[in-house]
């Protein structure tokens, strides 16, 4: 089912992914192009003399742009520094303008004519360069000063056709070859310029095309958990294959099977969706998992709003006019352009979308329900809604009477992610109204969100800036670094309260099934060293003392299944009023705690009112009024009781016959019966 707050578009349509109503409008009158500057997050629109840019983190469909002027003339490319001082503007294969943006000074660079082209260029925050241009001889880097003057400080040579780079990834690879499969790496990050291995792209052959050519559009670099992914199409097998980065080698990590010829990617929360754009479905992987089958079956991409007009035209009702209020959206059409990492950038009504997932409809979806969770439990950006649907399916499976071998596993996925979020400091929790948060543990690598701090590097025998106790030889990206606090883990006295409590009465009749679950979820536990909410321990002694499981109840309590405490033993005495032999454990559990004062409480309620006088009297116990053992021992109308009782406390308190307790009971007793001497 879908999210009732974001209704779908189309009639009973359902989907697991989708753009979000409104998009970013940039309709600017009279421009050239539009462009996407990944380093800054910047969706620029060009004018024949200005340029227009919208900050795109965070999404924001209302944002004003901002204007700067330029010279006239062709725009190939167009990219601001990384500080926002400068624009550079590609004018042609072989000409790079920049212009600074205080000083309106201009400075234009050019290759050699004819010999090489420019492929394109980036900015970098290397302490080596400042920029990177790429062109078909190789890869030039240069220092960049204040004035926009530039100093090459090093030259890569490689024949290179195309190249693609993201500054998510850092990453820049030059294809070279007559297949444009061999492929040169290069990261480009603030630990400096690291040359990877040249590696192969696999390309398959078939009798029509024994020599296929690996196009720019078929390789996609992407960041999924803080790893670095290429992932490549490969036409003919019809498979997306990926490529994981280390430092002294690139090894294939698998493939996929497509069914589109044109596919592009997004990543959204790390989950991976495959766009297979001619079959006009998007399919959702999660490479964290060995097994690389799909999250869910293929779903169509929708779009959704909360204008009832708003609809996804078929093509033959496309209108040739955009409103604000109803997009002419015709699903993956050819204007569309797909941004690292969530951006969807259509140039024909000029809007930016911002692909979204939906965890309500992909849990509606899901019948294994232990995978389920495990998504789920991954998930930031959503962490709060995953968490939800994780104690909603957790109560559903145990309220469904599913097999204890299967509710065992899903509680097994929970606690496991509780202890990981733990350790890697990325749990908080709110404590009497205040935020709180663990402390990350040297090396931990808790999950990226959506809008963090972008960028990679490689591991750290080559000056990687990775937490100290990393041992992981590959590449990373800085979100890794940093402590991310926000988590859909639920922890123990989550599990007892939203869970294990909300399904208590329900489930009372069935008291051996609901304990079986407590049982693992304490084992469980245990095996992660966790601590455990009291109140499983009393919920579990309610449940088998209903059931008159008594033997089981003094199993558990003898074998510290149910560790001591207090609450445990108060709830043994209470459930021992059936079963003496239980009573007695809670009040043995009292006098090991050394909780003197509740054991000589209760063993007065019990009637052994002398028992417990000698206890305190021998422990030094002074908490305990003495009216207690006076009203227990009047009430059993036992006149020698009574008077023994005034004697001994006559002994272990001093000037005790000046109270008004003592000429109370004194005269209760003479009263009553004169023949008793005190």
């Amino acid at each position: 089912m879908l999210s009732s707050s974001q209704p779908s578009a189309g009639s009973g349509a359902l989907s697991h992914v989708y753009v979000q109503h409104p998009p970013l409008r940039c309709d600017i009158p009279e421009s050239r192009g539009l462009f996407y500057d990944d380093a800054n997050r910047l969706l620029i629109c060009t004018t024949s003399s200005q340029v227009f840019h919208w900050q795109t983190a965070p999404f924001d469909p209302v944002v004003s742009p901002s204007v700067d002027s330029i010279s006239e003339g062709p725009i190939l490319s167009i990219r601001f520094s990384l500080d926002k001082k400068a624009i550079a503007v590609q004018r042609s294969d072989c000409e790079i303008q920049f212009f600074h943006r205080e000083t309106k000074q201009m400075l234009t660079h050019k290759c050699k004519a004819g010999s090489e082209s420019i492929l394109g260029f980036f900015w970098s925050e290397s302490p080596l360069c400042d920029l990177a241009i790429v062109k078909t001889s190789g890869m030039d880097l240069f220092a960049c000063d204040s004035m926009l003057n530039l100093r090459l400080v090093e030259t890569r040579k490689v024949n290179v056709n195309w190249y693609t780079y993201t500054h998510e990834t850092r990453l820049v690879l030059l294809a070279s070859g007559l297949q444009c499969k061999t492929i040169s790496a290069f990261q480009v990050s603030n630990a400096g310029v690291v040359r990877l291995p040249k590696f192969e792209m696999t390309m398959a052959k078939s009798e029509s095309n024994s020599k296929p050519i690996l196009s720019s559009g078929d390789v996609h670099l992407v960041t999924v958990y803080g790893r670095i992914y290429c992932l490549q199409v490969d036409r003919e097998a019809m498979l997306l294959h990926s490529y994981r980065f280390y430092r002294d080698a690139v090894v294939q990590q698998g493939s996929i099977p497509i069914y589109s010829s044109k596919l592009s990617v997004s990543v959204v929360d790390n989950v991976l969706l495959v766009h297979q754009i001619d079959a006009k479905v998007v399919i959702i992987y999660d490479l964290s998992v060995d097994s690389r089958a799909p999250v869910s079956a293929p779903l169509p991409l929708l779009w959704r709003g909360s204008d009832t007009s708003s609809q996804a035209t078929s093509k033959e009702n496309e209108s040739s006019e955009s409103s604000t209020s109803n997009e002419n959206l015709v699903m993956y059409e050819d204007a569309w352009t797909f941004l690292v990492p969530d951006l969807i950038l259509d140039q024909i009504n000029k809007v930016l979308w911002r692909v979204n997932l939906d965890l309500e409809a992909i849990s509606a979806s899901s019948s294994d329900r232990t995978s389920l969770l495990e998504f789920l439990q991954r998930r930031k950006l959503e962490a709060n809604k995953a968490k939800q649907l994780c104690l909603g399916i957790a109560r559903a499976i145990i309220l469904e009477r599913r097999p204890a071998t299967q509710v065992t596993q899903a509680i097994d996925v929970l606690v496991t992610a509780y202890s990981f979020s733990v350790k890697a400091g990325a749990f908080k929790e709110v404590k009497n109204g205040r935020t709180t948060a663990t402390t990350p543990s040297v090396g931990a690598s808790p999950d990226n969100e959506r809008h963090g701090p972008s960028g990679s590097s490689i591991d750290e025998e080559v000056e990687m800036n990775l937490p100290s106790g990393s041992n992981e030889n590959m590449l990373c990206a800085d979100e890794q670094q940093e402590s991310q606090l926000s988590s859909a883990a639920i922890s123990p006295d989550e599990l007892y309260k939203f869970v294990f409590a909300s399904v208590e009465e329900t489930m009372v009749e069935e008291s051996e099934y609901l304990v079986s679950i407590i049982t693992e979820f304490l084992r469980s536990i245990s095996a992660e060293k966790l601590k455990v909410d009291l109140n499983i321990y009393v919920m579990t002694i309610r449940l088998l003392a209903y059931s008159k499981r008594f033997a089981e109840l003094s199993l558990f309590t003898t074998n510290k299944i149910i560790e001591p405490s207090k609450e445990v033993a108060l709830q043994l005495l209470v459930s021992g009023r059936q079963n003496l032999q239980i009573r007695k454990l809670g009040l043995d559990m009292l006098r090991q705690l050394s909780l003197h004062h509740d054991y000589i409480t209760s063993l007065v309620q019990d009637g052994y009112y002398l028992e417990a006088l000698r206890y305190a009297q021998k422990h030094k116990v002074t908490s305990v009024r003495s009216s207690l053992f006076l009203e227990a021992a009047f009430a059993t109308n036992d006149l020698q009781h009574l008077a023994a009782i005034l004697r001994v406390l006559t002994e272990l308190i001093p000037g005790f016959k000046e109270t008004s307790e003592y000429f109370t009971f004194y005269g209760l007793l003479n009263d009553t019966s004169s023949s008793v001497a005190v």
